[in-house]
């Protein structure tokens, strides 16, 4: 019994993870894609403008958001000039 539950157990963690579908958003892209489908929908964050995305869209059960993990180049702070 005890060899059982061990088995049952070792297969569901094994294969947990391989039924989860996580989805990603690519920090490298500002505007995503939401597509809407009747299995379910799935997000592509590939494009560079919202007029790209927005073609991409047409005539298709989808919108285009901006991606919450967009990230933006490193603004460095201004350098403080030394007093002459």
């Amino acid at each position: 019994m005890r060899v059982l539950a061990c088995t049952i157990l070792t297969l569901g963690a094994v294969l947990s993870p391989a039924l989860a579908c996580a989805q990603t958003y690519d920090p490298n892209y500002p505007v995503c894609l939401q597509i809407y489908a009747i299995g379910g929908g799935h997000i592509d964050c590939s494009f560079a403008s919202l007029g790209q995305c927005a073609a991409s869209a047409s005539g298709r059960a989808a919108q285009c958001l901006n991606n919450p993990y967009f990230a933006q180049g490193v603004r460095k702070p201004p350098r403080q000039r030394g007093v002459y």
